[in-house]
C-alpha cells in the first residue's frame, strides 16, 4: 500500500517541478518498491496466482481502431494547442 500511496501522492521526495530530478525519484523508487514487494511474496503464493492468471479467460482487447482513435485525439489536441498559441501570439 505504501508503494501505491507514494506513486499517487502529490507529495514527493523531490518535487516534480525540479527539472530532471523531480521525476527521477519516481522512476527509481516505484520500480524498486515493486521489486521489493515481489520478493516479499512467498514463492508458492506467487506461483499459484501466476498459474491462475494464465488459466483465466480474461483477454485484453487489442483494438487497432481504439489505438488510432487515441492517437488522433492527441494529434488534434496538439494541433489545436499550436493554433491557439499562434493565434494569441504566445508563441512565434
Amino acid at each position: 500500500m505504501a508503494i501505491v500511496a507514494y506513486a499517487l501522492s502529490p507529495i514527493d521526495l523531490i518535487p516534480d517541478f525540479i527539472p530532471f530530478l523531480g521525476y527521477l525519484d519516481d522512476l527509481m523508487l516505484v520500480p524498486i518498491g515493486v521489486v521489493l514487494l515481489v520478493k516479499l511474496i512467498p514463492p508458492g503464493v506467487l506461483d499459484e496466482y501466476r498459474i491462475k492468471a494464465g488459466e483465466s479467460d480474461f483477454v485484453i482487447a487489442k483494438s487497432r481502431a481504439a489505438a488510432i482513435f487515441i492517437v488522433a485525439l492527441w494529434v488534434c489536441g496538439t494541433v489545436l494547442a499550436f493554433y491557439f498559441l499562434c493565434r494569441h501570439r504566445l508563441w512565434r
